[in-house]
């Protein structure tokens, strides 16, 4: 009963982005025993998870996803090193590649993406806007990646999301990295037509996604 109070605090913590008492309960939970790993994904993911949530129903607003992010990372920085001082192996991150494709110069949408996605605990490599499909694609092999995850905000540049589906599988690289599209013309009919493995049309979406994802492999 106490961890789940506990949890439920910390979820509290973050969607009211106060740092100092996120710290405080992530040292209560290693002193009651609670396992690092466990306080993580039933405790502060579920309060990341929330705000992203929040911010897509507009609710909350960019300076409140910042916060919650900073908020988050505190706690967790502290609980990954009780993990590491007591012999667990923390859960491998996610690595994702994201980028807002060539000729594209919008990058607001994807930035925010990308700090939920940070905040969620994923190694993140943002290229930015106006990137070449070799090169994300070059960058994604060169880390490993495990994502890729592209932002096209005009119709005229969604040609670039199909072009990088139609290298990876030049490639040879489909089933090996996943592929994700998004930004405001892009459908889940798109996704479809093109070859891509996902569609997040929310910045929440696109963090289901990952984690669907990684479930995915053995």
């Amino acid at each position: 009963m106490r961890n789940e109070s506990l949890f439920e605090k910390a979820m509290e913590s973050v969607v009211d982005g106060d740092k100092e008492l996120a710290i405080q309960l992530a040292n209560e939970g290693l002193d009651a025993g609670i396992d690092p790993a466990e306080f993580i994904d039933k405790g502060f993911v579920p309060g990341i998870v929330k705000i992203g949530e929040l911010f897509e129903d507009g609710i909350i607003f960019l300076p409140e996803l910042i916060l919650a992010a900073d908020t988050i990372k505190g706690a967790v920085d502290i609980l990954n090193e009780a993990m590491l001082a007591g012999g667990t192996q923390k859960k491998a991150a996610a690595k994702v590649v994201l980028a807002t494709v060539e000729a594209d110069l919008h990058d607001i949408g994807k930035g925010i993406v990308a700090s939920l996605m940070v905040a969620n605990g994923f190694d993140v490599i943002d290229l930015g806007r106006d990137v070449q499909s070799s090169k994300i694609i070059d960058k994604a092999v060169e880390i490993g990646a495990d994502v890729i995850g592209t932002s096209a905000l005009l119709t005229t540049t969604m040609v670039h999301q199909k072009e990088l589906e139609e290298i990876i599988l030049e490639k040879n690289l489909k089933g090996k990295v996943k592929t994700m599209v998004g930004g405001a013309p892009v459908t889940e009919r798109w996704q479809i037509k093109i070859g891509a493995d996902g569609f997040g049309e929310t910045a929440a979406d696109s963090v289901r996604l990952v984690n669907e994802f990684m479930s995915q492999k053995v």
